[in-house]
């Protein structure tokens, strides 16, 4: 297909062949996912090449979040298509009501570089649940998992089905002139506008996974060591590339040092002192974003690490202390390695302070009081998140992801997938048995007095 007119030649596409039936899209992502198990050494090799990483953190964060996501799909995805009937108010007797679930038609998804597997099929998922053609847009800054996925996708689907467009900017521009009838887009807050803006020309409805500053928040009652072992792992997954990654942590002041001692602990239990030859530990993706990070260190404020390799896209887990909130490593998301620490002394302080920055995607809690757990979670908004734990509620199919405000707009996973890329007809079918004369012309007092009764 020519991309000038790809999501015009979809359309009509649509409009001759029809969408695939549920059986069809069951044999299809059923076929992916043998096609995904066959490939993962090819798999990890590509994400090795972009991004560094290990085998181990490549089949958890990566290759078995999409294997799940397929078989929790395949699982359920004949109820979440069947029509649904619904109740009927009494006004509206003898008719009877139902929910018809339909696919929007040729959608667009927009992948980011973090999770380039991952964060590009996982949409892709229930786009194809839902019976759409789909235009797939990888991150030309992962060239080898964009260039597999291109692989996999053209030996299940057809070119009628689903393309994928590889390259960089100038490719995504000419996608988004054209009109799609869904975009799904993940990446930054600053991209997510000019994603919006694009859509509004045709009015195209939107799902915007962005990020932001998710803050981590120790409470008096927490388990100290455990809040260190978890709050780094979750921090330098992926080398801090995670779009839910702890952003920053807000800890009393008397408990600061205890934590920083238990981080060096872990990360040299994680990663080794000498992180830069451990093989679980990823790079950053390119030089720009490597000399963006270290644009960001403070020498004054490094408690932990502060390593920095150019020439391999390397810089160690670092943990910087006595982060004021008017420092530049606190204006926006980091999005990599560096874990800033600010304390407080009052809870009430600590929490004001969060809620002078935008709602963010996630937001983590350690505490074991639970009336604290409770109220700190009732006032502070945000998209997703845990108590006692950083980043594992991606991994419930169960839980929608998605953030609020600048952290994005609408959310996925598991039924929420099917959902979000379905649009819901509401369908009345009344009877031509009976035709109740209450609604018609003239009207009268004896008319309306039913009515009142109805409706009230």
């Amino acid at each position: 297909m020519i991309l000038e007119n790809i999501a015009d030649e979809f359309r009509k596409s649509l409009q001759t062949q029809g969408c695939l039936s549920i059986k069809q899209r069951k044999q299809k992502l059923e076929s992916l996912k043998i096609k995904i198990q066959s490939s993962q050494s090819e798999i990890n090799k590509a994400l090795k090449l972009d991004l560094g990483k290990s085998e181990f953190e490549t089949y958890t964060t990566e290759i078995g979040f999409i294997l799940e996501e397929i078989s929790y799909t395949l699982k359920h995805l004949e109820y979440w298509a069947s029509v649904k009937k619904v109740k009927t108010p009494i006004a509206l007797f003898p008719g009877k009501s139902f929910i018809h679930a339909e696919p929007y038609g040729v959608v667009l998804i927009i992948s980011p570089w973090n999770y380039p597997f991952q964060l590009c099929l996982s949409p892709f998922i229930g786009a194809i649940a839902s019976g759409n053609k789909v235009v797939l847009k990888p991150s030309e800054f992962a060239p080898h998992t964009a260039k597999l996925i291109n692989e996999l996708i053209s030996s299940v689907f057809s070119d009628s089905e689903v393309c994928v467009v590889e390259g960089g900017l100038a490719e995504t521009q000419t996608l988004l002139k054209q009109k799609f009838d869904y975009i799904f887009f993940t990446g930054s807050t600053a991209v997510g506008k000019i994603i919006m803006k694009s859509a509004a020309e045709y009015l195209t409805p939107v799902t915007l996974e962005l990020g932001g500053k998710s803050p981590c928040l120790i409470e008096e009652s927490a388990n100290i060591d455990l809040a260190a072992k978890r709050i780094v792992w979750g921090k330098f997954l992926n080398a801090g590339q995670t779009c839910v990654a702890p952003d920053f942590v807000l800890v009393p002041e008397h408990l600061q040092e205890e934590l920083i001692q238990r981080m060096k602990y872990y990360l040299n239990l994680f990663y080794t002192e000498d992180t830069k030859d451990c093989a679980d530990y990823s790079r950053i993706i390119n030089h720009r974003h490597f000399d963006r990070l270290s644009d960001l260190l403070n020498e004054l404020h490094v408690a932990i690490g502060g390593d920095l390799n150019r020439d391999e896209n390397f810089i160690s887990p670092t943990v910087l202390r006595d982060v004021q909130w008017s420092d530049k490593i606190m204006e926006d998301e980091i999005f990599g390695p560096l874990l800033p620490i600010l304390t407080y002394t009052k809870l009430e302080e600590a929490l004001k302070n969060i809620l002078k920055y935008p709602k963010p995607l996630a937001f983590y809690l350690f505490s074991e009081n639970t009336a604290k757990q409770q109220s700190i979670i009732s006032q502070i908004p945000f998209g997703g998140g845990c108590i006692n734990d950083t980043v594992v509620h991606l991994a419930n199919p169960n839980l929608p992801f998605g953030g609020v405000g600048t952290s994005g707009i609408g959310s996925y996973h598991g039924q929420k997938s099917f959902d979000t890329f379905s649009h819901y007809k509401s369908i009345y079918h009344q009877s031509s048995v009976v035709d109740l004369p209450l609604r018609y012309p003239p009207y009268n007092e004896k008319k309306l007095n039913w009515i009142k009764l109805f409706l009230r």
